[in-house]
């Protein structure tokens, strides 16, 4: 009956914290959030930018090999233990 009671009285409580509301962000934490915005979306732009010129650069290697295959050497062999 205790364990019931206590399980209850933990449900109400979570379900209160759950409901409780945060204070309305500052003029200066809005500013902030927006520069920390711009600031991930240049980065991003930043990335897509070296991720497409890298994408570019293997495209070029790929075309430039043509139908040729390239010779493999050959497979060293591994070192046995004696």
């Amino acid at each position: 009956m205790k364990r019931l009671t206590l399980l209850a009285v933990l449900l109400v409580g979570a379900m209160s914290a759950a409901q409780a509301k945060l204070p309305p962000p500052t003029d200066e934490q809005k500013a902030k959030a927006e520069e920390a915005k711009a600031k991930a979306a240049e980065a991003a732009k930043k990335d897509g930018e070296l991720l497409a010129a890298y994408q570019d650069k293997v495209v070029a290697r790929y075309k430039g090999q043509g139908d040729t295959p390239k010779t493999a050497k050959p497979a060293t062999p591994a070192a046995t233990k004696k």
